[in-house]
């Protein structure tokens, strides 16, 4: 099928087939007044055109208004499958329990453990899948989706395998990490060399031979999993081609950041504690910082140094951190809004990192996160004009309609 976009107001887009960095970041392709773009079988053909290109026409036309039309959005850090809740853990918080306190009292991510290995497969499948359904009209057209809450074989395949039944029955692009190192299980609670060891001689090569993930992350923080034990990890993923990813410096700064330079991850998440040496040394092997701003609003935790990260030649990407901890919001546009609030992006800068930063970060900037002649027709009609109101009218879903592969699926 074919469609063509006209009456665009403003068409906003980031341009490459890699991540930007430094004043890259905000050098966005503005089209001013009548822009139009043209699909078929799902791919952009031409934008701009003049009209006498378009022969012969296009089985459907769509009108968008004036509106301005960016690239869809891609949340390239989620943890999209899980059971239960934690909704109880609030109360903590207000009252000052650090979370990792909570964590090694059986809360955190551990509860989430306990409630997933007591949901099916079909119950995780259709919860998860409900929030696709509200990410999608968020404008999300591809996500990035790591395990981490199952902790042992059966349960993380468990989470993968829904992971990989959802990219098949629903419009967004799923993209699978395993995060089996996601903490110590109480199981192996006194035996860390154990799990470990578990995670490298048994799990990996089922996640690889079963083709279940691209990518391998890991919890490099105190108390969880030592730069050591997540270098020893990392380094056993690539053999599998696993790229490696990496939470790190969330809490401590324990040099998470450096450890993903040294072992050319594709990406560092968090920073909130990256040391100027992490930042330096992310620069020069080209890691990308995958910043969470919503997670520190949720946990009332500092700001990563995102301008700091663009000054150093950093490839800055934003993401939501869905989880059911420490950020129960799967709203990209919110996090996209703090990312100028609390980081000082530019609106520019935060849309190359809500698109084609995010892309990068895990492996699909050649496809998506940039409205482009052979990229996936995948983008967002917004109800504004110009591009500095959607980040400044936080809190109010801003899209029009939402086009995956040219498909038109909210008006």
């Amino acid at each position: 099928m074919d469609l063509l976009l006209t009456n665009i107001g403003l068409l906003a887009t980031p341009v490459g087939n890699s991540a930007r960095k430094g004043t890259e970041q905000r050098e966005i392709m503005m089209v001013q007044r009548d822009a139009m773009i043209a699909i078929a079988k799902g791919e952009i053909i031409y934008i701009w055109p003049d009209e006498a290109m378009l022969s012969p026409p296009f089985s459907r036309v769509l009108d968008c208004g004036g509106r301005l039309v960016t690239p869809g959005l891609v949340d390239s850090h989620t943890h999209l499958v899980f059971g239960g809740w934690r909704q109880k853990e609030l109360g903590l918080k207000l009252d000052g329990v650090p979370y990792l306190d909570i964590l090694k009292s059986g809360g955190g991510i551990l509860n989430t453990v306990e409630h997933t290995r007591a949901t099916t497969e079909e119950e995780l499948f259709d919860k998860s899948k409900a929030f696709l359904s509200e990410m999608l009209k968020l404008g999300v057209t591809t996500c990035e989706a790591k395990s981490g809450y199952g902790l042992d074989m059966e349960n993380e395949l468990k989470q993968l395998r829904v992971i990989r039944e959802l990219n098949k029955q629903q419009p967004i692009d799923i993209v699978p990490t395993f995060m089996g190192a996601h903490a110590f299980p109480k199981e192996f609670a006194n035996n860390r060399q154990g799990y470990v060891d578990y995670i490298i001689e048994e799990m990996l090569p089922i996640v690889a031979d079963e083709n279940l993930a691209e990518f391998c992350d890991i919890f490099c923080e105190t108390a969880v999993f030592t730069p050591e034990e997540s270098r020893r990890i990392l380094l056993e993923a690539k053999k599998f081609d696993l790229l490696p990813k990496i939470h790190a410096d969330e809490i401590d700064p324990i040099g998470g950041a450096e450890l993903a330079a040294e072992v050319g991850a594709i990406s560092a998440e968090h920073l909130i504690q990256a040391s100027d040496a992490g930042i330096r040394a992310m620069a020069k092997e080209d890691v990308i910082a995958t910043l969470l701003p919503a997670t520190s609003f949720y946990i009332d935790k500092p700001y990563a140094r995102a301008r700091d990260m663009v000054n150093a030649g950093v490839a800055v990407a934003v993401a939501t951190d869905f989880n059911p901890g420490s950020n129960p919001s799967l709203n990209m546009q919110f996090a996209m809004s703090l990312a100028c609030l609390k980081y000082k992006l530019t609106p520019a800068e935060a849309l190359t990192a809500a698109t084609l930063n995010g892309a990068a970060a895990i492996n699909r900037a050649d496809k998506c996160g940039s409205i482009e002649i052979g990229k996936q027709a995948d983008l967002i009609i917004w109800d504004a004009k110009d591009l500095d109101y959607i980040f400044y009218r936080y809190g109010s879903n801003l899209v029009h309609s939402v086009i995956k592969k040219g498909m038109v699926l909210k008006c």
